[in-house]
């Protein structure tokens, strides 16, 4: 299934959005629009996967995502913790055509031109945070005041990463996005167990040698370093939620051998798997 193409409902009476998405739980739903999106996350935990990434969602991460960047997010139901984000999406000329073109915006202007990769502060700048949990109970003048004043904050903020690498390009070829995407929703089911190069390959009608090149072209890494991340971090959110042994969380991680479980979590993570989990325990 390809990421599903969300067209942002734009309100009368304004030229952009902002809601708080209020779930159960974040559940793997693909998908991309031509809006940028501010998206703060308010509660709950779990993965992030945006274009060519797969990372920890945390409580507080505040994600600056530019149009056409293919993105969800995932966390296990929990009743206590349900998943919650605010968020604002507006398109380009919400302020009107050329309004980021001005001289007193060009640091704005910077921070939507990077967002084309997705840019991670975590946590959200303090200011930042009070604006968009509260933004949706400003009339609609001061929403866009408002709005315009966080990007500022984060324009000119220390702390924004950017989330996907220069080899991943947002809104590449359809034909390309569409292969991508419906391998990358296919790999999110079945990555906890064996997966054929021929099998992935399949999906999308091409010959395994023909796939390996096509999708390191398009993803900027390999199917194996790919499915490392998806492995990696489904490991890391075991040896956050549970107390099962490193063993067991190593096989339901993807991982039929312990010692290449071990060495790959240290090559993404820098620490063992042990190291890993006793850092999540600390206050």
């Amino acid at each position: 299934m390809n990421p599903r193409h969300e067209r942002p409902g734009i309100p009368y009476g304004t030229t952009f959005s902002t809601f708080v998405l209020h779930e159960e739980s974040f559940d793997f739903s693909w998908h991309y629009h031509q809006a940028y999106e501010l998206a703060l996350i308010t509660q709950g935990r779990g993965t992030r996967y945006v274009g060519t990434t797969v990372e920890p969602l945390r409580m507080g991460d505040l994600l600056v995502l530019g149009p056409d960047l293919p993105h969800t997010f995932t966390s296990a139901q929990d009743p206590d913790h349900p998943a919650e984000a605010a968020c604002a999406q507006f398109p380009a000329d919400f302020l009107g055509a050329d309004f980021f073109a001005l001289p007193q915006f060009d640091q704005i202007a910077a921070l939507l031109d990077a967002s084309v990769h997705g840019i991670v502060f975590s946590p959200a700048p303090p200011p930042v945070r009070d604006i968009l949990t509260t933004l949706m109970d400003q009339p609609a003048a001061l929403q866009t005041a408002r709005l315009l004043e966080a990007l500022h904050l984060l324009a000119v903020a220390p702390g924004g990463v950017p989330i996907t690498g220069p080899g991943y390009i947002s809104a590449p070829d359809p034909a390309v996005r569409e292969r991508v995407d419906k391998v990358c929703r296919h790999l999110e089911q079945v990555h906890t167990r064996h997966v054929e190069l021929t099998e992935v390959a399949g999906l999308v009608h091409m010959a395994p040698t023909s796939f390996s090149r096509f999708f390191r072209r398009a993803m900027g890494r390999t199917l194996t370093e790919y499915l490392n991340q998806l492995r990696v971090e489904t490991a890391c959110r075991l040896l956050t939620n549970t107390n099962a042994p490193i063993i067991e969380i190593a096989a339901s991680s993807g991982y039929v051998n312990l010692s290449n479980f071990n060495r790959r979590f240290r090559e993404l993570k820098g620490m063992s798997p042990r190291d890993y989990r006793q850092a999540q325990l600390r206050p």
